[in-house]
């Protein structure tokens, strides 16, 4: 009752305190980079003309890394069902521990490389850390906000408030903050992170000068209790005396991790030569110089109290283990762009890293393990991109003239639409650069947890194919083929015998010199009957390999029915439906806390259990407003629902939030 007393509150708060609306509309991709594209003539755009102060949504303009630009979007649609989470992206492909924002596991996987460089590593706890390409720009008239909040799991709420407005028509500035507690149903399961940005973006007056820039400072901290001590009776059993899961024992009570980090970055570019067509505004002819430069510091840290014998022997007794990677990075570029020749893109880059430990340490071998990897890469690069009518065509090239951590990415891709319904894209990659760097050198208290593997491992090689077919007659097909020599992974060494309670006690990093090969392919489509509909997305994966170092479902599918309609004189959209969702069993990784990495394994398998939510979501105004009772199916499908081995997915819980756009 108190949560239906909460959504007509909402609704009726939103209803009298919520301005004029801005007309609907999907965000509506204007550019792609810097390339100065001829406007579509043929792009309907379903917008109403309605606006406040001679202002419609397209003056509200969001500008992605990639230099992107989207208008506002302030539909309700089922793809924002699918993002309204802790991350704000449709999760897919993952599966989330029981408690927001904890850890997420891998249901699929992507073996391209986005970047040169290897990274800190812990990336189990880096899902909610935002990198340089998950920041985006504005370009408003008048002040706009975004609020996004979203109730957790017992005490604690998540907010992401962002606000963006300019001083002049060139000069745009934000400011945004997400917040988020959460304790958890489990104990010793709190979660707490922050992520401040600051964003500039600004041009000049005759639009030859551009510059945008950020700040980030970014903190996940997370109570690690380790899982399930006794899973059998206490969670599958289905014991009335531990559905109230404080009661259910865990193996920590004083152990934590943290991800904390700042980043510095700014992009900046002058054309020297710029001439437009005498009709239009479009740059018919153009040569810049840039630069961009990023400078960012950045630890993972494992506390725990008292050592336990699960991570093996220790030297202290007490633990605090501590990476910091502090990174600084410059890249200067030339461009051209010509109509008939399209863009030409040079650049030269220089990275230096330090990847440190408070000391050396030396083994009961006598084996000694660095302190630290420093060094500096210089690469080249270029960038290739051509549109010629309904076909378009990008490259790009980046190659390492010296340093040890990287080799290269070559990434090229063709797309062509047809009848404007249906575009096919081709793309390949090809990579070759060194594992993350926890996978070359880390040292903890524990004893088996102290590795340097600089002159051992290899660069991982990747080379995939991939063919997407996106149509609004057909749905959307994707494709995607991939081998990797030299994968590197974590897993626990079987040539120890494992003691009972010492589970973890031989987790380590090994890399299998033989070729993976990964098949992947996923279906999404739509059937609408009216106001109903039934949104369906299938994922089928084959996995080819010497041994099982690469662990994912065969299938994963997830299906929809919702209903869809205007209501209260159409004052509100209204849309409620049951989302379905089921992978196939198999033997899913598990959790490291003191790694913050998730391992392989081979002796359990889970999966195989459907998960079932239900929503009532609305949207009044610029208001979307969201109620879900999710996984209601718990109490009566089996309590075999994990996340990863020892750590259960969530119970049935009713949570609520909204997304609210105002502006002034």
């Amino acid at each position: 009752m108190k949560y239906l007393f909460a959504l007509l509150l909402l609704l009726f708060t939103s209803t009298i305190f919520c301005q004029e609306d801005k007309p609907k509309g999907d965000n509506i991709k204007r550019d792609s980079t810097d390339l100065p594209i001829e406007p579509n003539k043929n792009l309907k755009r379903e917008l109403t003309n309605d606006s406040i102060l001679g202002l419609t949504i397209e003056d509200y303009k969001i500008i992605s890394f990639e230099r992107d630009t989207t208008f506002l979007d302030t539909t309700l649609t089922i793809q924002k069902e699918y993002k309204y989470n802790y991350l704000r992206k449709d999760d897919f492909e993952l599966m989330p521990f029981s408690n927001t924002g904890q850890a997420y596991n891998k249901l699929g996987v992507n073996l391209n490389r986005r970047d040169l460089y290897p990274k800190l590593g812990a990336k189990a706890k880096h899902y909610n850390y935002l990198e340089i390409e998950d920041i985006d720009y504005y370009n408003v008239p008048t002040p706009m906000t975004d609020l996004f909040f979203k109730t957790t799991l017992e005490q604690g709420q998540l907010l992401d408030a962002m606000l963006t407005f300019n001083t002049s028509r060139r000069l745009n500035f934000s400011l945004a903050y997400k917040g988020h507690r959460s304790l958890g149903k489990y104990q010793f399961d709190q979660i707490l992170s922050g992520n401040f940005r600051t964003t500039v973006n600004y041009q000049t007056k005759n639009e030859r000068y551009l510059i945008r820039a950020h700040i980030a400072a970014q903190n996940i901290d997370s109570q690690e209790n380790g899982g399930l001590t006794d899973k059998e009776l206490q969670f599958e059993s289905g014991d009335e005396d531990f559905r109230n899961r404080p009661r259910v024992d865990v193996r920590f009570d004083d152990a934590d991790n943290k991800v904390l980090g700042k980043r510095y970055y700014l992009d900046h570019q002058y054309k020297l030569i710029r001439k437009r067509k005498d009709s239009s505004y479009v740059e018919k002819t153009s040569l810049a110089i840039g630069h961009a430069f990023n400078y960012e510091t950045k630890f993972y840290q494992f506390l725990q109290d008292n050592s336990n014998e699960y991570f093996g022997e220790s030297v202290l007794s007490s633990i605090d283990d501590k990476a910091s990677l502090k990174t600084f990075y410059n890249q200067f570029n030339v461009q051209f762009y010509n109509k008939t020749l399209g863009l030409i893109r040079a650049n030269a880059n220089m990275y230096n890293y330090n990847y440190a430990f408070n000391s050396i340490f030396i083994t009961g071998e006598g084996q000694t393990i660095q302190n630290q990897l420093k060094g500096t890469e210089i690469a080249l690069g270029g960038d290739y991109i051509k549109r010629i009518g309904d076909f378009d065509i990008q490259g790009s090239l980046k190659y390492n003239l010296s340093g040890e951590l990287t080799g290269n990415i070559l990434d090229a891709s063709a797309s062509y639409m047809i009848k404007d319904k249906h575009k096919v894209e081709l793309s390949v990659h090809s990579s070759s650069r060194m594992p993350n760097f926890n996978f070359l050198l880390y040292q903890s208290e524990y004893l088996n947890y102290n590795w340097q593997n600089t002159d051992t491992f290899e660069k991982e090689n990747t080379n995939s194919f991939r063919l997407d077919i996106d149509s609004s007659v057909w749905g959307q097909l994707s494709i995607d083929y991939q081998t990797i020599n030299n994968y590197t992974y974590f897993g626990s060494d079987t040539s120890v015998l494992i003691e009972e309670n010492r589970e973890q006690a031989n987790i380590r990093p090994f890399q299998q010199a033989s070729a993976i090969s990964y098949l992947k392919a996923k279906y999404s489509k739509e059937f609408r009957l009216g106001k109903f509909a039934l949104n369906n997305k299938v994922m089928y994966q084959n996995v080819s390999q010497d041994n099982n170092a690469l662990n994912v479902p065969q299938l994963v599918t997830r299906n929809t029915l919702y209903f869809s309609s205007d209501v209260f004189n159409k004052a509100m959209y209204l849309q409620t439906g049951i989302t379905f969702k089921y992978f196939t069993s198999y033997t899913m990784d598990a959790y490291s806390p003191l790694l913050g990495e998730f391992y392989v394994q081979n002796d359990e398998e889970h999966g195989g259990f459907p998960l079932l939510d239900f929503f009532i979501n609305a949207r009044v105004k610029q208001t979307r407003i969201y109620l879900k009772a999710e996984h209601f199916n718990s109490s009566f499908t089996g309590y075999d629902f994990y996340a990863a081995p020892n750590y259960p997915y969530r119970d049935f819980v009713i949570r609520f939030g909204l997304v609210w756009n105002f502006f002034s």
